[in-house]
């Protein structure tokens, strides 16, 4: 099967399983584990991880990630019809229409990452770093919320721990040496400040 036919077939497949297990994660999973089924993050390390191991082109590759994400979306609220009896107009309504298009964003952004990350050159090693920056990011977001009335904050602390721990943990999914660990997860401490005011600017925080 030729390479273009792979990410035809493999990204939508992806982009399916991500959007309906993602929703059914949510709805079934105790709330401080739960809460990574509501975060973007996730789904840009999805984008990420789908680039690094595949090993397309370039262009194929950060193709395939955008896909992914392009389809994860009605497939997110097609599993919410289905599941919850939402309306069935929120697969092609406003808020799945932006969440598409920070989608492609997303694709194209950490796509590109994962890509990078498998390649020799300077930018290796941040490259490799930049799942554990976009789960850093996340848990910045969440910490105004520690302390509102609105939200339950031993839920909220222990949210911020798993992403935390998931952040440490990545590098050692993607880098094959300690030295290189150690320094995706340096690089990823400065990306994940970048990667805040993206996510404030831009409304990553929540399907």
């Amino acid at each position: 099967m030729s390479i273009t036919r792979r990410v035809s077939v493999i990204a939508p497949v992806a982009g399916l399983l991500l959007g309906f297990l993602d929703f059914v994660w949510i709805k079934f999973v105790p709330a401080h584990f739960g809460g990574l089924g509501n975060s973007i993050a996730v789904w840009a390390v999805a984008a990420f991880l789908l680039a690094f191991f595949l090993r397309w082109p370039a262009v194929r590759a950060v193709a395939a990630a955008v896909i992914m994400l392009l389809i994860a979306v009605p497939s997110y609220y097609i599993a919410a019809a289905l599941i919850q009896h939402d309306d069935w107009s929120t697969v092609w309504g406003v808020a799945a229409r932006q969440w598409m298009v920070l989608g492609v964003i997303a694709g194209l952004v950490f796509g590109f990452g994962g890509v990078v990350a498998r390649q020799p050159g300077p930018l290796r090693r941040p490259a490799l770093g930049l799942a554990a920056a976009v789960l850093f990011a996340e848990a910045i977001l969440q910490l105004p919320r520690i302390g509102q009335p609105s939200y339950n904050t031993a839920d909220i602390v222990q949210y911020v721990l798993v992403l935390v721990a998931l952040a440490v943990l990545s590098p050692l999914a993607v880098a094959r040496t300690w030295p290189d660990r150690a320094l995706a997860l340096a690089y990823a401490v400065p990306v994940s400040g970048v990667g805040y005011l993206l996510m404030t600017a831009t409304a990553f925080r929540s399907k």
